[in-house]
């Protein structure tokens, strides 16, 4: 039973290249070991056979009765001279042994170490593909939006083994997915320039039914509410095709100061806000940036319309723009506004198609839905990103974050 708690287990938990040289140590080991055990058997198996071919051992005595030793003045016979024989051959192979284990055991130790390390030099050569397939598969994890990162390969070049066979999969897999992101985003944008052309034509034959002279009030009436869903039809698409073209990473960056970029729109929608009984405050500090002026320009129009859109209707309702450099590598645009009070587990609900709050009916409401999509793709598309969260006493607060731009970008 493991008592260690699973957020240390992670982090003392051995890799794969450690397990491989550890194994490739200990297999070495082994054999290392077994290898030096039969070394000692044979040379003792062998220094007998030699002893034995050359003398008699003392369970034979009289065998060599004409031996004759003389070591140190002293002149040994037979039998005696056997039994001296016999301590010398065993006090040889006895140092032979010590010198042979302990030699061994030295060398042994030694090549071991030796070996570990080429092990674990071995094993990082043999796991570094898989390294670049795991660095390729957290590129595509890590990217802001699921499709953003498909266009990353491996393009593993070597041997055609297991590993090759398993990044050559990889990529075709994470390649069929690339064209099917890009097939769905070319069908939406196809299929909005489609639809474009029967709403056009719609709007055209209904308000040629309503100013007839003949055309009775039931038939404005009727006319005023299908050229409202007809209008919210349109804006739904150019949603749609907005959408499309923000989630691709823009490439082709011009300089664009925010605080412009909220002037204009807090001018443009002033009938809107006036209509609805709404005051909108400006505060706009130099907020360099790079990008597509026209899609930074929607962001900060879908958040400001958006604040109108959803805010009080009694009159004392308003909304808050702001631009500014937040830090030297950031600049940002922050709308506020007031508004009935939204849950916090419902604010990263408002951030997906077709999502509305709650009272604003489906066929009849002005909004599509898509306004805060269209700025966390926009936002992502030039490397930024998008923070909202409930504003206290009611309403939201919304905070984009982009790059700020260079001083050699200006």
């Amino acid at each position: 039973m493991n008592l260690l708690p699973s957020s240390l287990r992670s982090r003392v938990r051995p890799t794969l290249r450690l397990r491989l040289t550890l194994v490739y140590g200990a297999v070495f080991l082994l054999a290392g070991l077994v290898l030096l055990g039969v070394t000692y058997l044979l040379f003792q198996q062998q220094l007998v056979q030699t002893f034995d071919d050359r003398y008699a051992s003392p369970a034979e005595p009289g065998r060599f009765k004409q031996l004759l030793i003389k070591q140190d003045g002293v002149t040994l016979y037979g039998d005696a001279a056997m039994e001296w024989l016999w301590r010398q051959q065993q006090e040889l192979r006895d140092a032979a042994v010590t010198s042979l284990l302990t030699q061994g055991a030295i060398a042994l130790v030694v090549v071991g170490g030796a070996a570990v390390g080429l092990g674990w030099w071995v094993a990082g050569r043999v796991l570094a593909p898989l390294h670049l397939v795991t660095a390729t598969a957290r590129k595509i994890a890590a990217a802001p939006m699921a499709e953003r990162g498909l266009h990353e390969r491996i393009a593993l070049r070597g041997p055609a083994d297991e590993v090759k066979d398993l990044a050559d999969t990889f990529d075709t897999m994470v390649e069929r997915l690339d064209h099917s992101f890009d097939g769905q985003r070319r069908f939406v944008a196809n299929a909005s320039h489609e639809l474009r052309t029967p709403l056009t034509l719609n709007r055209a034959l209904v308000e040629l039914a309503m100013h007839r002279r003949t055309a009775s009030s039931d038939v404005k009436e009727l006319g005023e509410s299908l050229l409202e869903i007809n209008a919210r039809h349109e804006r739904l698409i150019s949603g749609l095709l907005l959408l499309a073209r923000s989630e691709q990473e823009v490439a082709d960056r011009s300089p664009v100061d925010l605080a412009d970029i909220v002037t204009h729109v807090t001018a443009q929608t002033a009938g809107q806000a006036a209509d609805a009984k709404i005051t909108v405050y400006e505060v706009v500090a130099p907020a360099p940036t790079t990008g597509d002026a026209l899609l930074l320009e929607r962001l900060v129009h879908n958040l400001v319309e958006n604040g109108i859109r959803y805010n009080l209707d009694d009159g004392t309702g308003w909304v808050r723009v702001v631009s500014r450099t937040v830090s030297g590598d950031k600049v940002e645009v922050e709308v506020s506004n007031t508004g009935p009070a939204i849950p916090p587990y419902d604010v990263p609900l408002l951030f997906k198609p077709f999502h509305r709050q709650a009272g604003e009916r489906a066929v009849t409401g002005t909004s599509a839905g898509l306004g805060l999509s269209i700025v966390r793709s926009v936002a992502i598309a030039h490397g930024g990103d998008v923070r909202a969260r409930p504003r206290d006493g009611g309403g939201l607060i919304v905070a984009v974050a982009l790059p700020r731009a260079t001083d050699r970008s200006w």
